[in-house]
């Protein structure tokens, strides 16, 4: 007999698309399978249960999939139905420039993770930026966004070990200032360049293998100014020559300021 599972993900809306008139294409961050893809029939119509449910930085629970006869094989490649969709709880929508920061967050995961990948402490740290940037509280919430990077490259496999030498694979020189680099991870860096000190990248390690968010973001509170950029250089290089949209148009919009 055909049959679907009847199992519930939680899920965070990362991007939709235009299907049809009435219809929407969801990419979603689910904690059990990673991102995937669904199609939400009728999602558009005025009358629609899914419209009030189906908008970003809100925690969800779906189900989704088709029907299948027993033993008959799924393809993870194929755009899946999406079966039901309700609320989960959680903090109010994100609003302001917590908007943008927050699209931020959604263009790296979408550009970075392959569909079907299960990253669940991914997941979970992506739960927990989120009230962290409704704060508006601008240390509190560059401070989230490093922990959060720092995180997404670690689960990827993209972070080196921040309390060794990465081409010698020696302790850090304890008087050196050194810099995270794309091309050749942690080093030393030449006098008058910009870096951090020994202890710090030692905090930094240690807190990432603690995999408590919170501690993450208070190692990065002391050295933000330094991790910002040499971030911004390890995420560019992995992305390849492609801009983000979203980093693009927070500096435009900065740009306008008076």
């Amino acid at each position: 007999m055909p049959r679907h599972s009847s199992q519930l993900h939680s899920a965070y809306l990362l991007h939709r698309y235009d299907w049809s008139e009435t219809s929407l294409i969801l990419d979603l961050f689910t904690r059990e399978q990673g991102r995937v893809v669904v199609a939400a029939k009728g999602a558009k119509r005025p009358y629609s249960q899914l419209r009030s449910v189906l908008l970003p930085f809100q925690r969800l629970n779906v189900n989704y999939g088709v029907r299948r006869a027993r033993g008959e094989a799924s393809s993870d490649t194929e755009v899946q139905p999406l079966r039901t969709a309700e609320w989960a709880g959680g903090p109010a929508m994100l609003g302001g420039a917590a908007l943008m920061t927050g699209f931020y967050l959604n263009e790296l995961l979408m550009k970075l993770l392959a569909r079907h990948d299960p990253f669940p402490v991914l997941f979970d740290a992506y739960a927990q930026t989120l009230p962290a940037l409704a704060l508006g509280e601008d240390l509190r919430v560059e401070a989230a966004l490093r922990a959060f990077e720092l995180v997404l490259l670690r689960e990827i496999g993209l972070l080196p070990t921040l309390d060794i030498v990465t081409l010698t694979q020696q302790p850090l020189p304890p008087a050196a200032l050194l810099a995270l680099r794309p091309e050749s991870g942690i080093v030393a860096v030449a006098p008058g360049e910009p870096g951090i000190d020994a202890p710090r990248w030692r905090a930094l390690q240690r807190s990432l293998d603690g995999k408590d968010l919170a501690d993450i973001q208070r190692a990065c509170l002391p050295a933000l100014s330094e991790l910002k950029p040499m971030l911004r250089q390890l995420l560019h290089y992995h992305l390849g020559s492609s801009a983000l949209r979203t980093r693009q148009l927070m500096m435009e919009l900065q740009n306008l300021e008076p």
